[in-house]
């Protein structure tokens, strides 16, 4: 029985157990469907939740995301001529593109590690990275390990952008999924690692891409990263701007242990993945890294800063042209549409700061180095300038300081090419680039632009070529014009030549006035002056540099490089070519040259420049450089000596200097033993110095300006500038210069004609026809008409100023000198000792005097002496009595003067003494000096004499 109920017991026990077991099965049964229809469900609900995310998404194709994965940020790079490095564009992140077979193996490991270690496995997403990276977000888990691969984060950083959102992050994996489809996994991997972001570089500048990060951080290319550098650059694009070892100043952060801990975690990745060994690992964890940053490299815009913006003000402009022309617009539309313009000029720059271009320049890095070097150690400048000002900030009132300022140019004549040029002293103090931007007066440096090559152009004038150097004066609608020299003298009548070599005002200002109405400034339109105002065109003191706004350093050299280029104009040009990052070139110059001038008018500009150094303005230059060429040349100073220019070209470059403060001001007129008109001088010798010692073919060239055929030299009259007479040979006036053969003189000079002529104070007249014979001088003269062929009208000029003021010219004009229609007063004499005096006659017409003498009281007086104006009025006397008359051009004469009696008593012999002692001391004569008036004195052949005192 007790084994029945045991047996009842255990049969119970396990019957409970069968249904508990069942119950436990179809429980779990039941929680396993429900759990698996729950998954479907939420399967369902995300996938359609997903589906809901991108279905407005538009899917990319093939070409689309090609284009966008490699759309790079990269930086431009810049060159100097002959394809020597500049540097790099300014942006605001410094990218260099990099193909995958070009970095070192050991980063490709220690990124494949640390940022993705199934890279080679997933096809753009791993679910389980997703599923955990969901859960942390659920549950705002403090640790976060990411569920990105490096697939998504290419997609993230260049198709989409950095939202954090589930819709950008569905869409990222749909794009991750998508791009695995269409591109190898080294694709994939060559383009992050060219655009993930790695912080900072020694320079303090943002760095993307593997390449600029490795010459960044480390100073080596990518494919020379050993194991350590490798890690610590892998482990910067988790958080690039706390593990960057560098601050945005550039200089080395004082902690960089974090750094340091995610370079051992990549590291350690990499020992787990098998990717390097225990030992690997060991050495690299013990290599002090610290070792082998890279110290700062200064950028272009801190070494170059004038050169830098100037080259990208260039590129800007170029490319906005390039980009509206892709577009359909015209240059002049980009000119007449402000808007327009700005909106391409914003496309290009960012095309520039992003496309990663290569620029090339024709800047001559060592002749620019040299140059702003001489600058720097210039000592002849001038004084600063100091004047008060109010602070802005603070408004307190401060001293500002102004120096004198430079601006430089060189170029090549043939080319364009601008080899050089300085920007200023000091970059920091003042961002104008004097060179490119300044526009100032360019003074007398104007003269051959304007004034005579133009004129010789139209064969108005030519080197010989006779201009008057008398005052003018010229009304105009603003009131009178009234040039003055420099030297605030006139030289009369002098050749087109010498009036550009000593820079007389007058003769330009003259010549100006023949041609103005003929727009000569349409010849500077055409040499690239870029400021001309309407009224510029009508200005006369326009030949002397008085533009209405200035004309800046390079377009004033790039005008006179047209004479050096035989009278064509070759725009100045500094970008040589643009180069697209896959080696296209989008941009290159190509030179257009204007005819502007004959090559005969160009030759013969030269040749009078060539006289302005030889001995005229610029005369001093020969001493201060080292080598010798044929150097043409002109100097300028704008009014009030506000600026000092010097410009000259040889057959290969023309180069030019201006001096002056920013805010005009007049230049010292003495700094140191030196005028400014030396100091610029001398500045622009030691400039060429310094060039000719880095290129002395160029700078120095062996040949000279060739004469052009159609170029003669003839004989001329310095009178009028036609062929000479006899009398012009005779009166020593005959010149010889440089014609061209289509304007030498046809006429013989008929202006000189023989005559007669009388001298009063110093000056010629025409004698009369009753002028006495013995006051007359046989000579040359000049006929008035002459004055009209010069464009001058006799009664507002002193003829004589016009005469010729070389040694050796005898002539005079056939001025006319009006008698004043009476007798001259009488003259009053005086006796000291033997020698008679008197003064000069007061009135205007006396042409000289008669002496008259008798021998005694009684006797008839008779001339003995005739004296001309001008000469020592005195005359010895001996024994007897004389008087003086003064003479009038037509031949008048005054009434006699006083009367002086010299007697001489008789010598007697001694004789014995009588009852009445008289008689004389042996061995003494006596002398008696009176001055006696005559009651009746003896009548001239002309009229009675009379004693009156004269009325001087």
């Amino acid at each position: 029985m007790a084994d029945k109920a045991n047996n009842l017991s255990l049969q119970k026990t396990l019957r409970k157990l069968r249904i508990t077991y069942d119950v436990i099965w179809n429980l779990f049964l039941v929680f396993t469907i429900v759990l698996i229809c729950g998954l479907f469900f939420g399967f369902g609900v995300g996938a359609g939740y997903f589906a809901s995310l991108v279905k407005d998404m538009h899917i990319p194709s093939y070409e689309e995301m090609k284009k966008d994965i490699y759309n790079y940020e990269e930086t431009t790079h810049i060159y100097f001529a002959n394809n020597v490095y500049l540097g790099k564009f300014r942006s605001d992140i410094e990218r260099e593109e990099i193909k995958l077979a070009q970095v070192s193996p050991y980063l490709i490991k220690a990124i494949i590690a640390t940022e993705d270690e199934y890279f080679y496995e997933h096809k753009g997403v791993v679910p389980k990275a997703v599923i955990r990276a969901l859960f942390q977000e659920a549950t705002n888990s403090s640790v976060r390990t990411g569920g990105s691969t490096l697939t998504q984060q290419l997609v993230k950083n260049q198709i989409l952008t950095n939202e954090v959102s589930f819709e950008r992050k569905a869409k990222e994996m749909l794009l991750a999924l998508r791009l695995e489809k269409f591109f190898t996994k080294d694709e994939i991997l060559e383009a992050y690692l060219n655009v993930v972001p790695f912080g900072r570089n020694s320079s303090g500048r943002q760095i993307a891409g593997i390449q600029s990060a490795a010459k960044g951080v480390f100073n080596v290319d990518a494919k020379d990263l050993n194991l350590a550098q490798a890690a610590f650059l892998a482990g910067l694009p988790q958080s690039p701007f706390r593990y960057t070892p560098f601050t945005s100043s550039g200089e080395i952060k004082k902690d960089i242990t974090p750094a340091l801990n995610r370079m051992k975690t990549v590291l350690n990745r990499m020992k787990q993945a098998g990717y390097i060994t225990e030992k690997e690992y060991k050495e690299a964890l013990q290599y002090h890294i610290a070792q082998d940053f890279a110290s700062p490299k200064p950028s272009p815009i801190e070494k170059y800063p004038w050169l830098t913006i100037e080259i990208e003000n260039r590129a800007k402009e170029i490319l906005a042209g390039i980009l509206a022309k892709k577009d359909g617009y015209e240059k002049e539309d980009l000119t007449l549409n402000n808007t327009l313009y700005n909106e391409y000029l914003a496309k290009a720059e960012k095309n520039l700061r992003q496309n990663g271009y290569k620029i090339h320049t024709t800047i001559d890095k060592d002749i620019y180095d040299r140059m702003q070097q001489v600058v720097r150690d210039y000592q002849y400048f001038g004084s600063d300038i100091i004047t008060k000002e109010k602070d802005e900030k603070t408004g307190n009132i401060i001293n500002k300081v102004e120096p004198v300022e430079v601006g430089a140019m060189l170029i090549e004549n043939k080319t364009g090419k601008i080899i050089s040029f300085v920007g200023g002293r000091d970059y920091h103090r003042e961002q104008l680039n004097h060179a490119t931007q300044a526009y100032r007066s360019n003074g007398s440096t104007m003269k051959p632009l304007l004034v005579y090559a133009p004129a010789m152009e139209m064969g108005i004038v030519q080197p010989g070529s006779v201009i008057p150097d008398i005052k003018l004066y010229v009304k105009t609608a603003g009131g009178a014009y009234s040039p003055k020299n420099a030297d605030g003298k006139t030289h009369g009548l002098v050749s087109a030549r010498r009036a550009l070599q000593y820079s007389y005002n007058i003769p330009a200002v003259r010549t100006y006035m023949k041609i103005v109405n003929q727009r000569p400034i349409t010849y500077l339109e055409k040499m690239g002056f870029t400021s001309l105002t309407k009224d510029d065109a009508s200005n006369l003191s326009m030949a002397l540099g008085a533009l209405t706004k200035g004309v800046t350093v390079e377009e004033n050299v790039n005008a006179y490089a047209t004479f050096g280029n035989y009278g064509k104009f070759v725009d100045a040009y500094l970008i040589e070519k643009i180069v697209s990052k896959d080696g296209k070139i989008i941009y290159e110059h190509k030179s257009q040259p204007v005819n502007v001038f004959s090559p005969q008018t160009a030759y013969l500009t030269i040749d009078m420049m060539r006289d302005v150094i030889r001995q005229g303005t610029a005369a001093a230059l020969s001493g201060y450089l080292k080598f010798s060429a044929d150097w043409a040349g002109k100097t300028g100073t704008g009014q009030d000596n506000k600026d000092a220019w010097f410009v000259a070209t040889n057959p290969n470059v023309t180069f030019g200097v201006w001096m002056g403060y920013d805010t005009p001001k007049p230049l010292q007129k003495e700094y140191k033993g030196l005028t400014y008109s030396r100091r610029n001088l001398l500045l622009w010798a030691r400039l060429m110095n310094a060039a000719y010692d880095v290129n002395p073919k160029l700078i120095a060239p062996k040949t000279r300006f060739n004469m052009p055929g159609g170029i003669v030299r003839r004989s001329y009259c310095a009178i009028s500038g036609l062929l000479p007479s006899n009398l012009c040979t005779k009166a020593g006036l005959v010149q010889s210069d440089l014609f061209n053969a289509k304007f030498v003189p046809r006429k013989v000079d008929h202006y000189l004609i023989s005559g007669a002529f009388v001298e009063i104070n110093g000056k010629k007249y025409a004698a009369l026809e009753s002028t006495p014979q013995e006051f007359i001088t046989a000579g040359v003269m000049i006929d008035k008409e002459l004055l009209k062929e010069l464009g001058m009208k006799r009664e507002s000029i002193d003829l004589n100023d016009l005469l010729p003021k070389w040694e050796g010219a005898s002539v005079l004009f056939t001025n006319r000198l009006e008698e004043n229609g009476k007798s001259p007063a009488p003259l009053t004499i005086q006796l000291s000792k033997q020698t008679v005096t008197w003064k000069a006659h007061h009135e205007s017409d006396i042409i000289g005097y008669r002496v008259y003498y008798s021998e005694k009281e009684g006797a008839p007086f008779r001339v003995i002496q005739t004296i001309k104006s001008g000469k020592p009025l005195s005359f010895t006397v001996l024994n007897g009595m004389y008087y003086v008359t003064a003479v009038d051009i037509a031949g008048k004469e005054s009434a006699p003067s006083n009367i002086i009696r010299k007697i001489e008593a008789p010598k007697l012999e001694p004789k014995a003494p009588t009852d009445t002692n008289e008689g004389t001391k042996t061995g003494e004569d006596t002398e008696q000096e009176d001055n006696i008036k005559l009651t009746e004195p003896p009548p001239t052949d002309t009229q009675d004499i009379q004693d009156s005192p004269s009325h001087q």
